[in-house]
């Protein structure tokens, strides 16, 4: 295959498969069907496995561009290049603030003294200012950065012209996953970070949070 295949093949598998599943995994898997929680906690298989498909999903769209400005001879101004710029920038800016977000704290942190709450301070434990504006960056960020790929893949695939034979499976892929969240939801397998990491007991200072809240 030429450069600009690969490139097309590499963004596809990059924000069509690893991406969405990233996303799935960390919304709905922080707590699994069969682990007994609250007696079970801080199950990081979803914490695993989000973070090797963010990785593994930055690697392979910095390798698509690097592919595409190699095969143009440098930067072409289109719509697709713009919308794939911006989506692969934030991209890499989410694991920019992966590394960003602070410490963790809370009774199983390394440096925690099981029976000791004042050996447990950490930006998410505590949920800080620097934990919060994480989580809000970390989320908004991430759904648009999707929303942009979808757009630049559109704009791809017509300008490869293969937008009439790979469109509809487009749709039907992002109509799956869309089908999947939405089930997934109703199922109630939503999880929240903090209660699946910590437990629900109001002692920790994140759920007390959450009850001044509601």
């Amino acid at each position: 295959m030429d450069p600009l295949t690969w490139h097309a093949v590499l963004m596809l598998a990059a924000w069509l498969v690893l991406a969405p599943l990233g996303v799935l995994l960390a919304r709905f898997f922080k707590i699994t069907p069969r682990q007994d929680w609250p007696r079970q906690l801080d199950n990081r298989l979803w914490w695993h496995a989000h973070l090797a498909c963010g990785y593994l999903s930055v690697a392979v769209i910095v390798l698509a561009v690097v592919l595409a400005v190699w095969a143009s001879g440098g930067y072409e101004y289109s719509a697709h290049a713009v919308l794939g710029l911006l989506a692969s920038a934030l991209a890499v800016l989410q694991v920019v603030s992966g590394w960003l977000r602070g410490s963790k704290g809370g009774p199983t942190d390394d440096r925690a003294v099981s029976d000791d709450p004042s050996t447990w301070r950490g930006d998410h434990y505590d949920m800080t200012p620097r934990r919060l504006a994480f989580e809000a960056w970390h989320k908004t960020a991430g759904y648009a950065a999707l929303v942009l790929a979808v757009a630049a893949t559109v704009t791809g695939l017509d300008l490869l012209g293969w937008r009439d034979a790979l469109l509809s499976w487009l749709l039907a892929l992002l109509l799956v996953y869309l089908a999947a969240f939405v089930l997934l939801q109703r199922a109630g397998l939503k999880s929240d970070t903090y209660r699946a990491i910590w437990g629900p007991d109001e002692r920790h200072p994140g759920n007390r949070r959450d009850s001044r809240r509601r």
